[in-house]
C-alpha cells in the first residue's frame, strides 16, 4: 500500500506580513505578474509593489476576471509567457488564488498565493477548482505541485468581513469528516496515495481548534481584532485544512457543495457555507451518531453556518431542484463515491431534507443572515 502527503513549500502567517512579502518571493526571482481581487486591489496591490521596491522585483499587476474559468486561467497564463514573470502571485479570495495557481502551472511559472480571507483551504493545495462562466461547478484541476508561498497577513484578514472567515470554518469543518470517512474506505486521497497518519492527524487537529476556538474567534473578527483565538482559526481554514483534505481525502460533502451550485439561488453564498451544510449531509447519510451530529450542529450555529435549506437560498426549493443537485454529487468521479456503500441520488436527496428538517430545529441555522439580524439588535460597544 503506497500513503502519500503534500504540502506547500514555505507557510507564512502573522500581523502586517504582506511587508515581508518581498524577503519570501526574492529567492525565486525578480519578475512577477501579479493576478489580485478588485475588491482589495487599491491596498493590496501598493503594499506588495512597495515590498517588491526595496528588493528590485518587477511586478505587472492584472486584476482578476471574477471567475475561476478555463478563459480565465489562460487569458493569465499568456500574460506571465509574454512579460517572461518567472513567478505568478495570486492576491484575494479563493477563486482568484485558483486561477492564479492553475494560470503558474499552465505557463510554467512558480506560484505564489496571498489569501486575503480565510474563507477556504484553496491556498495551500494543488488544486484548482474550475467553474462554468455561469459559475457551475465544472472540474477540478490537480495540479503536479503546492504553491511555493503561501503568506497569510492576519492583519488584512481581521479587517475582511467575519462572514469569511466563518465560512472557512465552514470548509474546514469538513475535512476531518471526509479524511476520516475516506480513510475508513481505503480511498485514496489527492495526494495519489492511501491516507497518511500525519494527514488524518492534522485534519482532527482541524477540527478541534475548530470546536475549542471558532467562537470566540468569530467575535474577534467581527471587531476586526487579531487574537490567539483568531490566530488559530486562521490556520485551522487555511493551512490545517489544506493539509488535512489533500493528504486526507474528501468524501460526500464536498460533493454535495458542487452539486448545490447547479441551483442558481445558491450562487449568492459562499463555497464554505455550502460544504457546511453538505457536511451535516453527510453525518446524515453515514448514520453518525447522535453526539457528533449534535456537536457539529451546535457549532455551526455558533458560528453561524447555515444548517438549512433557507440558509444557502433554497427556501421552497422543490425535489425536483434536489435531485438536480443530488445527480451532480453523484456524477461519476466525484468523491461522495469514497464513502464506503453505495449512495443513490435519492439517498442524497433525502439526506439533505432530513439536514435542514434537523437543523431547523435549532437557533440560527439560517447562516449568516440570522446573524446580522441579531448583530443589529445589540447596543453599540462603550467606548
Amino acid at each position: 500500500m503506497i500513503r502519500a502527503a503534500i504540502f506547500p513549500n514555505k507557510y507564512i502567517q502573522g500581523r502586517n506580513a504582506i511587508r515581508e512579502i518581498a524577503n519570501f518571493i526574492e529567492p525565486i526571482g525578480e519578475s512577477a505578474v501579479l493576478l489580485v481581487d478588485r475588491n482589495v486591489r487599491s491596498f493590496i496591490e501598493p503594499a506588495i509593489m512597495d515590498s517588491a521596491q526595496t528588493k528590485g522585483i518587477n511586478i505587472q499587476s492584472i486584476e482578476f476576471g471574477g471567475e475561476c474559468t478555463w478563459d480565465e486561467v489562460n487569458r493569465i497564463a499568456d500574460v506571465a509567457r509574454s512579460v517572461d514573470a518567472q513567478m505568478i502571485i495570486g492576491a484575494g479570495g479563493g477563486k482568484t488564488l485558483d486561477t492564479a495557481k492553475a494560470a503558474a502551472i499552465k505557463s510554467d511559472r512558480r506560484m505564489i498565493v496571498l489569501p486575503t480571507t480565510a474563507s477556504t483551504d484553496a491556498p495551500t493545495s494543488a488544486l484548482s477548482v474550475i467553474y462554468t462562466a455561469q459559475g457551475e461547478f465544472q472540474e477540478y484541476f490537480f495540479l503536479p505541485r503546492n504553491p511555493d508561498v503561501v503568506l497569510v497577513d492576519t492583519q488584512i484578514v481581521a479587517n475582511a468581513p467575519a462572514r469569511f472567515l466563518s465560512a472557512g470554518m465552514g470548509d474546514a469543518l469538513a475535512t476531518w469528516f471526509e479524511a476520516d470517512t475516506a480513510s475508513r474506505a481505503g480511498a485514496k486521497n489527492m495526494a495519489g496515495g492511501f491516507t497518511t497518519s500525519t494527514g488524518l492527524t492534522l485534519a482532527r487537529l482541524c477540527f478541534d481548534t475548530l470546536i475549542e476556538y471558532g467562537p470566540s474567534a468569530l467575535k474577534a473578527a467581527e471587531q476586526h481584532a487579531i487574537t490567539p483565538a483568531l490566530e488559530r482559526v486562521v490556520e485551522a481554514n487555511t493551512l490545517l485544512s489544506g493539509l488535512g483534505f489533500e493528504s486526507g481525502g474528501l468524501a460526500a460533502a464536498h460533493s454535495i457543495h458542487n452539486g448545490l451550485t447547479e441551483l442558481k439561488q445558491t450562487h449568492d453564498y459562499l463555497h464554505g457555507e455550502k460544504v457546511a451544510f453538505g457536511t451535516l449531509t453527510q453525518l446524515i447519510l453515514e448514520d453518525r451518531s447522535q453526539d457528533e451530529i449534535m456537536t457539529v450542529l451546535a457549532f455551526m450555529t455558533a458560528v453561524s453556518l447555515p444548517a438549512c435549506f433557507e440558509g444557502i437560498g433554497l427556501k421552497n426549493v422543490s425535489r425536483d431542484d434536489l435531485r438536480r443537485a443530488a445527480e451532480a454529487a453523484t456524477a461519476e468521479g466525484e468523491t461522495i463515491h469514497n464513502l464506503p456503500f453505495e449512495v443513490s441520488v435519492d439517498d442524497v436527496v433525502d439526506a439533505m431534507i432530513a439536514a435542514d428538517s434537523l437543523g431547523r430545529t435549532i437557533p440560527g441555522a439560517c447562516g449568516w443572515q440570522e446573524r446580522e439580524e441579531e448583530l443589529e439588535k445589540e447596543p453599540a460597544p462603550a467606548m
